[in-house]
């Protein structure tokens, strides 16, 4: 096995078809089938199965190139690392954030990373804290942002801030952050939530249990654009971070009010694996995150929040 093997493997397996593949190799289409060849022969089983509708992965296949991405941005990530010691700092940074917090923070840390480094690399991952958490401690991201996370032994924790949850509706239901709904009040309505077992639907439906209240769930969804769509349309209520909602309720395609005493709050922390040692552009990367979100809280552009940092 090689890495030219496995750079053939992962741009069949992303485009499909060995054609595509070739092109975008730069190799010619011999060279890429026998590239695939030589690796399902090193690993003694079928990794595509072949048909006349292109290549598509077997269950092999599938394990196979988790593994084969991680050990190409290793690769890279070594390669774009390994510079003299009084060059630029550059390399190959990914940082995962929070899908309630990439409107707010994304662009603005791309532009100060390009600001501050522009010889590094930037690779942002979107998605719910659990994944986050499953990719940093696989080592596919460097640092993300999570909630509610406590120290383990397999990752480093900084609580920065604390933001409360409110609840969200369509514009019709005149939802207000003047007034305070009461979750018993919240609960006549249908909602919209995150699919089991991710954390912000634990909060949620911990909260309800606690309040003595049941939830009637209309529909799930891990796609943050398609929860607060459905709630837009009138299909259900939901309860998100006041940040998530923030710019749809002033232009009114949203409304929302926070959840009356005692309310509800997540705690949003950085996370780093504590079985790496954070190479130099990952510590410029993340200072740069940190400086994002508080510039971003002390500006107020997020709601409802406390510093905890």
């Amino acid at each position: 096995m090689d890495l030219k093997q496995l750079r053939a493997f992962v741009t069949v397996a992303e485009t499909g078809n060995v054609t595509r593949a070739s092109s975008l190799l730069n190799l010619v289409q011999p060279a890429v089938s026998r590239q695939l060849r030589l690796l399902e022969e090193d690993m003694g089983t079928e990794l595509f199965d072949r048909s006349r509708h292109g290549m598509q992965l077997t269950a092999s296949g599938k394990t196979m190139l988790e593994y084969a991405r991680r050990i190409l941005n290793e690769v890279a990530r070594a390669k774009a690392e390994i510079q003299p010691t009084e060059g630029p700092v550059s390399g190959i940074v990914s940082i995962g954030l929070l899908a309630s917090t990439s409107d707010l923070l994304a662009t603005m840390l791309a532009g100060e990373v390009a600001r501050r480094y522009p010889h590094i690399r930037l690779r942002l991952t979107i998605g719910y804290a659990g994944h986050l958490q499953d990719w940093l401690e696989a080592g596919d991201i460097d640092a993300a942002l999570l909630y509610g996370q406590k120290e383990t032994p397999a990752l480093h924790v900084k609580a920065l801030l604390e933001e409360s949850l409110w609840v969200v509706a369509a514009p019709s239901a005149q939802l207000s952050r003047k007034r305070p709904m009461a979750l018993s009040r919240v609960a006549r309505e249908s909602f919209i939530l995150p699919a089991a077992p991710q954390g912000l639907r634990a909060v949620i439906e911990h909260a309800a249990a606690e309040a003595g209240v049941t939830l009637r769930v209309f529909a799930e969804t891990n796609a943050l654009s398609v929860q607060k769509e459905l709630v837009a349309q009138g299909h259900g209520w939901t309860i998100l971070p006041a940040v998530g909602v923030t710019d749809e309720v002033e232009r009114g395609l949203l409304s929302a009010a926070p959840l009356a005493s005692p309310g509800l709050k997540r705690t949003i922390v950085l996370a780093a694996p504590s079985s790496r040692q954070a190479t130099a552009p990952v510590r410029c990367v993340v200072g740069a995150l940190l400086d994002c979100v508080r510039t971003t809280f002390d500006d107020g552009r997020w709601p409802d929040a406390r510093w905890l940092g």
